[in-house]
């Protein structure tokens, strides 16, 4: 991936924000303003907005996609303008990666708006460019100051596809009024496994009408319908909007392959690689990881998704996998075979990781609760540790033993939205410190009736909101996100649990505790 190069040096801090992506024609703005050389058929187009993810305090990664192979222009400034450049890059987009594309750009100020603007320029006739895109992102400060983000999960599911006369995926243009400095999305992006109809019928009378494409209208198998569950969602333009204005942290569960997989034993009818791998699942993999903003090092050439995001002082951000390193079994009492949700490596790079953490808060972005029973997450029912239990028993107790503080669980997974407190005066399992949990979901997908809590780690329902049912309409309302602010000042975070018309719905502030740890002498025993 190549890096970008500091042309100039940190400009003044502007307050501006866009709120959508906004295309334009520029001549003579910089190196990729070149001029049009052709008729518009000849020049490669943005096919599906742009994005920006996994930001650092100076440097951030930019997607988009063009129509055909031709090379991703980008330049970065801190004016809208474009009037000085910080720093340019540029990226193949080949037939391999279906035509995404991705750079690093990097030598970026710290704490400041950043606009970046992309085009694509014809392979075939270098200097023959196509219309450029202009998106913003904010990068991560270094000196204690305020962080805003949101999350929530679940796009595109039950069938629920973008109905044009409905307003399409709402929850996006909210959470874009909110002016997020990122968002963490936890998972299950796509519905592979769940196809379109061109009509639902809702138990209203009225009709859902969704935007159907061929590639979307078939549970996917193929490479090509894993991408186009992907490009569907593009598709919409409050999506587009929202990607092309706020960084995306990304992560995935189970519908970005198929429901409630597992690594082994996911196949389809063509079955499995030589090493036992799934053919399916390493089709879904590939399609998340290109269409998805994610900084690519050596240490995720296994396409590894778990990594920790530093954004600050006062935050760190650890994205786990609760989904590859999983066993193949239905999480069930009467099951006694080994198993685990982390898996060893992950398990410890995640102690490791905490360990080292200086930030004031650090918050562990999660593919699903703790605490909700079901067959294929975590909890079994009430009662001491049993199964998947174990590991996560194994990391409480070393989190209290390393004196490690202010954590706080963020996931979605289970479509509404829940504010949790574990405590073990509460729980059959004691050796762990309080904290909290937040549930938020889904953005766009039907709504479910909240699940039964266990006592294992005693979690407590401060706050929840569904519906009576099951697969309730995104028509409805009921589709949430979380938002978190943490004062600069005081490290206070507030948690908001909102919903699509950016109601507030429940709201707690919680104070950082001071830090407990003894040096790092507990890293030698991790």
């Amino acid at each position: 991936m190549p890096i970008a190069i500091r042309a100039g040096q940190s400009l003044n801090r502007r307050q501006l924000l866009v709120r959508s992506a906004a295309t334009c024609a520029v001549a003579g703005l910089g190196s990729i303003a070149r001029p049009y050389l052709s008729r518009a058929a000849d020049r490669p187009l943005i096919t599906s907005g742009i994005q920006s993810g996994d930001v650092s305090a100076d440097s951030a990664v930019i997607w988009a996609r063009a129509d055909r192979p031709s090379r991703m222009l980008v330049e970065c400034s801190a004016g809208k303008d474009f009037k000085s450049i910080i720093c340019t890059a540029s990226a193949d987009a080949l037939p391999a990666s279906d035509f995404t594309s991705k750079v690093l750009l990097g030598g970026l100020p710290p704490g400041q708006d950043i606009f970046y603007r992309v085009r694509f320029e014809s392979s075939d006739s270098p200097g023959l460019a196509g219309e450029t895109q202009i998106g913003h992102f904010r990068t991560a400060p270094t000196a204690r100051s305020n962080v805003s983000f949101a999350w929530s999960g679940d796009t595109t599911g039950q069938g629920w596809g973008i109905d044009e006369s409905r307003g399409g995926m709402r929850t996006y243009r909210t959470m874009l009024d909110n002016r997020p400095d990122f968002f963490i999305h936890s998972g299950d992006h796509i519905y592979a496994d769940c196809p379109v109809e061109r009509e639902l019928k809702l138990p209203d009378g009225g009709v859902w009408r969704n935007i159907v494409t061929e590639e979307k209208s078939v549970v996917a198998q193929t490479l090509a319908q894993f991408r186009g569950n992907y490009k569907y969602n593009w598709l919409d333009p409050n999506f587009r909007a929202f990607h092309a204005a706020v960084p995306l942290f990304a992560q995935w569960d189970d519908h970005e392959v198929t429901n409630d997989w597992a690594p082994v034993g996911t196949a389809d009818d063509t079955g499995y690689a030589e090493d036992g791998s799934s053919l399916l699942v390493a089709r879904a993999r590939r399609a998340f990881h290109e269409f998805m903003p994610m900084r690519a090092t050596p240490a995720q050439a296994d396409g590894r998704i778990y990594r920790k995001i530093a954004y600050g002082p006062l935050l760190d951000v650890f994205m786990i996998d609760m989904r590859s390193y999983r066993d193949s079994t239905f999480n069930r009492p009467d099951d006694q075979s080994d198993t685990c949700i982390l898996g060893a490596a992950q398990l410890a790079w995640l102690k490791r990781e905490l360990v080292a953490s200086d930030a004031t808060w650090k918050v562990i972005a999660a593919d699903m609760p703790i605490g909700l029973i079901s067959e294929d997450a975590i909890a079994l029912g009430d009662g001491p540790p049993d199964r998947r239990e174990h590991e996560i028993a194994d990391l409480l107790s070393f989190m209290k033993r390393a004196g490690i503080r202010n954590t706080v669980w963020l996931t979605a997974d289970m479509h509404y939205t829940a504010a949790h407190h574990y405590d073990p005066n509460r729980a059959t399992y004691q050796d762990f410190e309080p904290f909290w949990e937040f549930v938020s979901g889904p953005l766009h997908a039907g709504t479910w009736a909240p699940a039964p809590l266990d006592n294992t780690f005693g979690p407590k329902a401060m706050f929840q909101k569904g519906c009576s049912g099951e697969n309730l309409a995104p028509c409805f309302g009921m589709q949430f996100f979380g938002r978190v602010d943490i004062d600069g000042k005081t490290e206070v975070m507030t948690v908001t649990l909102k919903d699509v018309d950016n109601r507030d719905l429940w709201s707690v502030d919680l104070e950082p505790r001071p830090d407990a740890r003894p040096g790092q002498i507990m890293a030698q025993h991790i």
